[in-house]
């Protein structure tokens, strides 16, 4: 795929890392999600940066919402990890007028250029506001920026 000149697909990288699916005040609600760790070092290349795209949809009743916090850690090792974009909320889902299915995307971009930073994963932490009736699922990917081939 080319974009003014660019290699798009060919600088790229992407990876799935995580999905759920919870129902209000019931199974994954307000329930942190953990992603799979990735080990930087396992990819084709180094990369410079990497864009988590955060998908959530939300069947919400009126008025009643989902809200997606995350947060980005890394690790040397893979054990120990450090916050590299602190918990923050990310995306916020509010149902319409006799309740309404809703979707929307959140992005969070990380510069991976830093002492240490080995591993990484995404932390993502859905809540529905309402009781028993809403439902939603969430998933991401990691896409990371290609910085060379060595």
């Amino acid at each position: 795929m080319q974009s003014h000149g660019k290699d798009l697909k060919g600088r790229t990288i992407s990876r799935a890392v995580l999905a759920g699916r919870l129902v209000a005040a019931g199974t994954g609600d307000n329930t942190e999600i953990v992603s799979a760790s990735i080990n930087i070092a396992t990819l084709t290349a180094r990369p410079a940066s990497v864009v988590f795209e955060i998908v959530g949809r939300g069947v919400l009743a009126a008025t009643a919402t989902l809200v997606l916090v995350g947060e980005v850690e890394y690790s040397a090792d893979g054990t120990t990890w450090v916050d590299l974009v602190a918990s923050a909320t990310l995306l916020t889902l509010t149902g319409g007028s006799g309740g309404t299915t809703e979707l929307g995307v959140a992005r969070i971009g990380v510069d991976l250029i830093q002492d240490g930073v080995n591993f990484i994963r995404l932390k993502l932490t859905p809540n529905l506001s309402a009781a028993n009736t809403d439902t939603a699922e969430v998933a991401s990917i990691a896409v990371f920026d290609e910085l060379s081939k060595t």
